[in-house]
């Protein structure tokens, strides 16, 4: 388990250095920053003397590396158009961000393990297939159509939820219904395949033979294994959702780190899309670190 553990921990950090490399590079590659930030309007002297101030007339290695050795310790340097320093508004946001992150998680295990229980358990009838086309219908639908429709259903005609804003809980719960979607399909599938191996099992059909009732089977021998790759890649799927948070947040005005990137892109305020990228991306690394490490506790032959 120790070697699994540490070969993939050095890929995470591999993966970590790529991202502080792209997100460097494809800033670069979108133009002369000084002259984004100077605006159409300013004269050539204006663009150098921006150019010199934020020290983007040092050459592109100095540069990187001074990027990669203050994003090591934190410091993203100051946003452009806040005027603010960049971890200070990251700070501010991510905790809306991974609120809206959990909620959304929950809702989709919530409806998803459920769902998949039902279909393994009433496997190849019409009530599997209509839980495989509901997991088809969420994985096409765009979340951000789903986002308006229950804006319109939900927030205007019913009047039962709130339609944007952070102030209070029922603020996330469209929101959360949203981002679930995206991961309702992977968690039922998983739990229905998981949990149709299992009752196919030995030990089910020996809990059976011992006269256990249906739902003790199902509960404690069945969906105890079947829920070890749910567990893992739950924490997998929260990392998509914070990384896919952006057009969620930009719908229902969340001014989380996903809005705040989208602000920062139309603004043209590179050190705050660098540091929202690589934030993000560790986020999601350090989920699928700690997906492998469930793996590896839960999954006997892994700890072998």
């Amino acid at each position: 388990m120790t070697r699994f553990l540490l070969r993939r921990l050095a890929v995470a950090l591999l993966v970590a250095m790529t991202v502080l490399t792209l997100s460097f590079m494809l800033t670069r590659l979108s133009g002369d920053l000084a002259i984004s930030i100077a605006g159409p309007n300013a004269t050539q002297e204006d663009v150098e003397l921006i150019r010199r101030a934020y020290g983007l007339d040092r050459p592109l290695t100095v540069q990187y590396f001074d990027w990669i050795g203050r994003a090591v310790l934190g410091d993203f340097g100051t946003s452009y158009f806040f005027r603010e320093r960049v971890s200070t508004l990251i700070g501010s946001r991510l905790p809306i961000t991974l609120t809206l992150g959990l909620v959304g998680l929950g809702i989709a295990l919530v409806v998803a393990i459920p769902l998949g229980i039902i279909a393994a358990v009433r496997e190849g009838s019409w009530v599997d297939r209509a839980v495989m086309l509901v997991a088809l219908v969420g994985q096409a639908m765009p979340s951000f159509w789903l986002g308006l429709l229950l804006m319109v259903v939900l927030g205007l005609q019913l009047q039962w939820l709130p339609i944007s804003g952070t102030g209070s809980w029922e603020h996330f719960v469209m929101p959360g219904i949203v981002l679930a979607f995206s991961a309702i399909p992977a968690l039922m599938r998983l739990t229905r395949s998981g949990m149709v191996e299992a009752l196919a099992s030995d030990y089910i059909r020996t809990a059976r033979a011992k006269g256990l009732t249906r739902l003790s089977i199902l509960a404690k021998h069945a969906l105890r294994n079947a829920a070890i790759p749910v567990v893992s890649i739950a924490a997998v799927q929260l990392g998509f959702m914070l990384g896919g948070s952006i057009v969620i947040e930009t719908v229902f005005a969340l001014h989380g780190v996903g809005f705040l990137a989208w602000e920062s892109i139309s603004k043209n305020d590179f050190p705050v899309v660098q540091a929202v990228v690589l934030v993000l991306a560790l986020i999601y690394i350090g989920l699928t670190l700690l997906a492998d490490l469930l793996n590896a506790v839960l999954d006997p032959r892994l700890r072998a």
